[in-house]
């Protein structure tokens, strides 16, 4: 029985993904480093040391994490300074009828808890959620399971009494190595035939949830 929903942020509730892969690249550029979509694809939701290894393993040892990093922030701050950001379709709709069905439901999310609170109050989204993990809050973020065990933990059910929405590859991994059942609601590319095992299902948009639940 699910008693529980452990999602993702960006790219499931919110539509940042898509800004997080273009100021990478943009960032990058700025300091001459060659990044195109596919390379910011691969460390959407990856843990610090991984991804500065991943990057590292693209454009050289000399690649500057921290200073694409903090030029990326620069850039998509001004951005949504100026235009805002928008919640993903179905949001609202999937986020209420949880609340109204008696599901608790948890944030695992790789953006910082400032940043992750903003966000969510911002689109009046911050009520639905019972629990926040951020990956700042545990030993290994994903795709180690540490975020979803913590999460599951933090809302009282085991992992496999919870089902995980993630739009990535390497959140995908996290939240199946800890257990969970774990729906991939795709975002800016579909599953690939490494994850698709250890999917529970595909949802359609984040409406299509619903449907799964009552599966």
């Amino acid at each position: 029985m699910i008693k529980g929903i452990i999602s993702d942020m960006d790219g499931v509730i919110l539509d940042t993904e898509k800004l997080y892969v273009r100021f990478w690249c943009e960032a990058a550029n700025f300091y001459g480093y060659p990044m195109q979509k596919y390379h910011a694809l691969s460390i959407r939701s990856m843990a610090r040391p991984l991804a500065i290894q991943r990057l590292k393993g693209y454009f050289g040892e000399d690649f500057d994490y921290y200073a694409v990093h903090s030029k990326r922030i620069e850039l998509m701050d001004t951005f949504i300074e100026t235009n805002g950001i928008e919640a993903k379709s179905g949001a609202d709709e999937l986020l209420s009828y949880l609340k109204a069905n008696g599901y608790k439901i948890a944030l695992a999310t790789a953006t910082g808890i400032e940043r992750t609170e903003k966000y969510l109050k911002r689109l009046d989204l911050y009520k639905y959620f019972d629990e926040i993990v951020c990956a700042s809050m545990v030993d290994k973020g994903k795709p180690a399971p540490d975020i979803y065990l913590f999460a599951a933990e933090k809302l009282g059910f085991k992992p496999d009494e919870c089902i995980a929405l993630e739009d990535s590859q390497n959140g995908i991994k996290s939240a199946s190595s800890a257990g969970c059942k774990t729906v991939m609601v795709p975002d800016l590319d579909g599953p690939s035939e490494e994850v698709l095992p250890l999917l529970y299902d595909v949802a359609e948009g984040l409406s299509d949830v619903i449907r799964i639940l009552n599966k």
